[in-house]
């Protein structure tokens, strides 16, 4: 159910968690299989726990990582998720004239990036398997979507039995977009003045490895 007017604002990440996942036990209210929530960190992480606290699903997280332009590296052109291959956005490399072979230096740098997130965040245990599940990828907010589309090519190499990308808040261009990547995209807010994820938060601080590692040790413990 998407909330055109007004526009949510959060209090925090664990605020929007809560009535995204109230939004989902709707939802889903005739899927009774277990479901494996996975979250994007880090931001998607105090979400990710809220949902599947409610839900009664296992928690854990998967790794993506932003692909920036040159000399913009705050604007993703692209994402690459765990082991798989980087997803580009074409039309943007078109507009900005540049090419996938342009950014191999990125890539590298960003997937070592990734690997020692998982050494931190997991500490040897394999990446989640999602095959034949019901796979909750949770993130806390969707701007151009691009994060979201390569964790969720990722995941289909897994064979789920279904996908639902969920977000508090999203830009309707990137909750339509990525309807063709999950089999259902849940997004309580999609303002058509969307600018940036963070303004329909009232506390948006930057999370860091030990944030990250403190909610999934708190879940655990529930």
């Amino acid at each position: 159910m998407v909330r055109d007017a007004p526009p949510l604002i959060f209090a925090d990440r664990g605020d929007a968690g809560r009535l995204l996942a109230a939004e989902l036990a709707r939802r889903l209210v005739a899927d009774h299989a277990r479901p494996l929530v996975l979250a994007l960190p880090r931001g998607g992480v105090p979400v990710a726990v809220q949902v599947a606290a409610r839900l009664g699903g296992d928690l854990d997280i998967v790794l993506v990582r932003k692909i920036g332009a040159p000399g913009r590296p705050e604007f993703g052109v692209g994402a690459i998720a765990e082991d798989g291959p980087p997803v580009f956005d074409e039309g943007t490399l078109e507009y900005l004239g540049i090419t996938a072979d342009d950014l191999a230096g990125t890539v590298a740098a960003e997937r070592a990036e990734l690997e020692r997130r998982a050494r931190r965040y997991r500490g040897g245990r394999p990446a989640p398997a999602a095959g034949g599940r019901t796979v909750l990828l949770v993130d806390d907010g969707l701007a151009t979507g691009v994060t979201a589309r390569a964790a969720l090519r990722w995941l289909r190499g897994q064979a789920p039995r279904r996908t639902i990308l969920a977000a508090p808040v999203c830009a309707p261009q990137a909750r339509d977009a990525l309807s063709g990547d999950a089999d259902v995209v849940v997004c309580p807010s999609a303002p058509a003045d969307f600018r940036a994820v963070g303004q329909w938060y009232q506390d948006f601080r930057q999370l860091s490895d030990d944030d990250v590692e403190a909610a999934m040790r708190g879940f655990a413990h529930t």
